[in-house]
């Protein structure tokens, strides 16, 4: 046999020691809940979206301040610098202050579709902040899937590393006391060689991995618990589909946005009807004495006339306005959110097949990778058995150093498609949820956490 070490002592180090401590669940583990928890509370790609989805919500109010009263408040003070010369009674400065209200009573339409249409994009921001929440959690759980893949290859790897180390040592032991050939040693070192690379390579894959992680959700992973099971999978395909085309926000979404679009052709048409508004105003002025007191030119040597100082002036009435000729622009407004609208309108069909795509590719992906699944594990069955049988030929002559390498290259590549359909499989699956609209924060129990956000 090569090397010191027993196949059931191999199968250990091997599996259980890089499943079990890279996958298992450790004391204090950060769980896929919390790693859900930070991101939703720290990711920036959801912060600014919430942010853009409180910028449309202002425009409700934007759009329904043009159906409300507006008051204005106006003040001057006026210094008459040079006057003409025959003028006896014009003020030196004068002091003036006015208050205007008006209020509009019909715009043709105009403002009650602006504010529909407001308020249909509103629910399209929602949708659309669901849908972000839906990518970031999938990115998540895509990168803690990735961490904890990481670490079990590299524990692979790491061992794979040790095995052959003893094997390589105990080839060239046998070759001393002419057991083996230097062909025998070459082999055994060019697999550890080989071995120590790819080493080297999982390594550097589980950093990338790790930092994925932390510019996702904000925080270095520790120790990573394996992820718990995922609720509400569908039985096939087509259930998922008809989900889908209920709940999928980037689909309600598109569905928003065309009913607003609809909107807007009403707002383009307002463009052609009267506006009726009233208003009222009251005006104040004062001379601040500076407007010389008159004389009776009846009575030159009578007294005095005092000259008014202050004088007011109030004032209310209707302004109708009806467009006559707008050089056809209302028409080209009209035709232009028309265009827009039948725009939405395929855009809403272009999700539907998106979302059609997506959820049926989840769903084949989730399916194969189960099925690559229940392939590995017999995959590792077999390759055990194998490795044993090839061990125990070696020791009586009858198999090569080569054999047993090949034997062992087998088995760990078998457990690393094992690991790596499992990771793929829950990806797929959470994918899948997150197509079918039921990937959001809610969905996730992140409300028992009291850190849902509030639209």
């Amino acid at each position: 046999m090569a090397g010191g070490v027993s196949p059931r002592g191999l199968k250990a180090s091997l599996f259980a020691l890089a499943l079990s401590s890279a996958m298992a669940s450790p004391a204090h583990a950060d769980t896929l809940q919390e790693a859900l928890t930070q991101a939703y509370i720290n990711n920036p790609t959801l912060m600014a979206a919430r942010a853009n989805l409180r910028a449309t919500d202002a425009q409700v109010e934007i759009e329904r301040a043009d159906g409300r009263p507006s008051a204005n408040a106006n003040g001057s003070l006026t210094e008459f610098i040079e006057q003409s010369s025959t003028s006896f009674f014009t003020p030196d400065r004068a002091f003036n202050v006015g208050v205007d209200l008006s209020a509009p009573i019909y715009s043709g339409g105009a403002i009650k579709n602006a504010i529909r249409a407001a308020d249909q994009r509103v629910q399209a921001g929602r949708a659309d902040l669901r849908g972000t929440e839906s990518a970031v959690f999938s990115q998540v759980v895509a990168a803690y899937m990735d961490v904890l893949r990481g670490q079990a290859l590299v524990s692979l790897a790491r061992n794979q590393v040790e095995v052959l180390s003893i094997n390589t040592q105990a080839t060239s032991d046998r070759f001393e006391i002419g057991d083996l050939t230097r062909t025998d040693v070459a082999q055994s070192q060019s697999r550890l060689a080989l071995a120590q690379g790819d080493l080297r390579s999982t390594e550097a894959n589980l950093i990338a991995a790790r930092e994925d992680y932390i510019a996702l959700v904000g925080e270095a992973p520790t120790d990573l618990a394996p992820p718990p099971p995922l609720p509400g999978l569908p039985a096939s395909a087509e259930t998922a589909v008809d989900v889908a085309l209920t709940n999928n926000p980037d689909l309600i979404a598109a569905r928003e946005r065309a009913e607003a679009a609809g909107y807007d052709i009403d707002v383009a048409g307002s463009t052609r009807l009267p506006r009726v508004s009233v208003f009222t105003g009251y005006d104040y002025q004062n001379f601040l004495g500076s407007v010389p007191n008159a004389v009776d030119p009846d009575n030159p040597t009578g007294p005095v006339i005092v000259s008014p100082q202050t004088s007011t002036a109030a004032q209310a009435g209707v302004t109708v306005s009806i467009p006559l000729f707008q050089g056809g622009r209302p028409a080209a407004l009209q035709r232009q959110a028309q265009a827009r609208a039948s725009a939405a309108l395929e855009q809403v069909i272009a999700a539907e097949r998106d979302v059609i795509a997506q959820v049926r590719a989840a769903y084949s992906s989730w399916q194969a990778s189960l099925a690559i699944i229940e392939s590995s594990q017999t995959a590792v069955e077999a390759a055990s058995l194998s490795l044993e049988g090839v061990r125990a030929e070696n020791s009586i002559g009858n198999r090569t150093i080569l054999d047993v390498l090949n034997a062992e290259q087998e088995l760990l590549n078998a457990r690393v498609d094992l690991v790596t359909a499992r990771r793929n499989a829950y990806v797929a699956a959470f994918s899948l949820l997150a197509a079918m609209g039921r990937a959001e924060a809610r969905d996730l129990g992140l409300a028992d956490e009291g850190v849902l956000y509030d639209p």
